[in-house]
């Protein structure tokens, strides 16, 4: 028995209707996860963070995670290897020269590590450029924001996946990782920052003995 063209017609709105609510759920249940703040989860970064009203996420000494080996070659055409840098607090800055949040950070991020670099402190920042097709683009975006630090060029996001599972890794463009001075993960955020938050990022890692 052949269904009429009516009630064929209302059996596939009646599909489209359960589909676009599905998808609706699943896209609530991301945003839910990724706006998660001030609690703490199990299980990243060796043991529990917490994640304040700004977003960044913060791990207790005792309970922080080796950072991973990040080295290869940079924008400018030289190598780094970020495990040298061990002994002082490390800031990892991933970005694109396509990304617009990421123009929005950069002036602080020239103001800072200008500033740190300046007053003798024990800070290095390395940016991990990613998803831009040549080092032209990049090397005009550090130009143009003053950006006087290296960026190791990781088109691919090859240097992103060697951070361990379970830790708090740079999962958004842009991030940021910042190292503490034993070059284990200690806090991040998966968003644009200002200059506030960026200090209030480094200056308690300097501070740790």
């Amino acid at each position: 028995m052949s269904l009429s063209r009516a009630t064929r017609r209302r059996r596939s709105t009646s599909g489209r209707a359960i589909l676009l609510t599905a998808v609706t759920l699943a896209s609530a249940l991301t945003l839910t996860a990724c706006g998660d703040s001030g609690s703490k989860s199990a299980g990243s970064a060796g043991g529990n963070y917490v994640t304040g009203p700004s977003g960044i996420s913060t791990v207790a000494k005792g309970d922080r995670a080796e950072g991973p080996r990040l080295d290869g070659a940079t924008v400018d055409g030289k190598t780094l290897d970020t495990t040298t840098l061990k002994g002082k607090v490390v800031v990892l800055n991933v970005w694109g020269s396509w990304c617009p949040p990421c123009r929005a950070e950069a002036p602080y991020f020239a103001k800072v590590s200008k500033e740190l670099g300046d007053a003798g402190k024990d800070v290095a920042f390395v940016g991990i450029n990613t998803r831009d097709n040549s080092t032209q683009n990049a090397a005009a975006f550090e130009q143009n924001f003053g950006i006087t630090y290296p960026s190791l060029y990781d088109p691919d996001g090859k240097l992103i996946l060697r951070f361990p599972k379970g830790t708090l890794n740079p999962s958004a463009i842009p991030s940021t990782v910042v190292l503490d001075k034993e070059g284990k993960i200690a806090a991040r955020t998966l968003a644009a920052v200002n200059e506030e938050q960026l200090r209030s990022m480094i200056d308690p890692l300097l501070a740790e003995q």
